[in-house]
């Protein structure tokens, strides 16, 4: 794995070839990086792409731990959130609280749609007859253009919010978008998650206070009523519990796209 950085950086020379060999070498570290803590893993991403790897996140309580930790571990940490211009005014006030926190800018990805020319394509309020679709204009296909830049990403999923992370590892081969993965908090709980916040008095969106366990855009979000399934407040009324950034594509599919 120390030659993984130096392959990286050949990787449009290269091409498939280089794909090919660091998505090998990633799978021969998984298993070791399973009893990593999240600071190590941070370390490892840091130390091995630079500039090349970034944070993303919608800033959610997971989100903020990882930020927290990355200033620690590496300050001058990239940090870049899918802003689908329907966001929380707590969630725009908890971005500028990082921003000045930490004293980085946060880099911001948007549909190439705003919402009037949304609307004027495909209807008034796709999100509530067609939220697939709009989670692919709005959120989807923004990270992808964002991760081409990249040669891996960081992300705070866990494994036990859905059925589909609940395969993820640590350090994985995202076949979905052809580069590494990072899931630093994958085998964490909401425990712990709390936990770490309060410790180290990391910021977080009051949502959050407000019965707001997963946020995300304001149309597609409302608060979650008790006993209900902490994700029961996303997409509510849809069979539908992800947006599409973090489900895993099986193998075939990535060896179908030459990646």
């Amino acid at each position: 794995m120390n030659d993984l950085k130096e392959k990286n950086q050949r990787t449009q020379v290269v091409g498939v070839q280089t794909k090919n060999e660091i998505r090998e070498q990633i799978a021969d570290l998984q298993a070791a990086s399973e009893s990593w803590t999240p600071q190590h893993v941070l370390s490892w991403a840091f130390q091995t792409f630079g500039n090349g790897v970034a944070i993303s996140s919608a800033f959610g309580a997971e989100g903020m731990v990882l930020i927290d930790m990355a200033s620690r571990v590496y300050p001058d940490f990239r940090l870049f959130t899918v802003d689908t211009e329907f966001l929380f005014p707590e969630t725009y006030s908890l971005m500028d609280a990082i921003e000045q926190k930490y004293g980085i800018a946060i880099e911001r990805a948007y549909s190439l749609l705003s919402p009037e020319e949304q609307e004027g394509i495909h209807g008034s309020a796709l999100w509530g007859h067609n939220p697939d679709l709009c989670c692919n204009l709005r959120k989807v296909e923004p990270l992808r253009r964002k991760l081409s830049e990249l040669e891996a990403w960081i992300a705070s999923i866990r494994r036990d919010q859905t059925s589909a992370r609940a395969g993820a590892r640590k350090i994985e081969w995202d076949s979905k978008f052809g580069l590494v993965k990072v899931n630093p908090l994958v085998d964490w709980n909401s425990k712990q998650v709390w936990r770490y916040i309060h410790d180290h008095n990391v910021p977080y969106n009051q949502l959050h206070d407000q019965n707001y366990p997963s946020i995300g855009c304001t149309h597609c979000t409302r608060a979650v009523r008790p006993g209900e399934d902490p994700r029961a407040g996303r997409w509510s009324g849809f069979a539908k519990t992800e947006c599409g950034l973090h489900v895993i594509e099986p193998m075939a599919n990535a060896a179908k796209q030459g990646s």
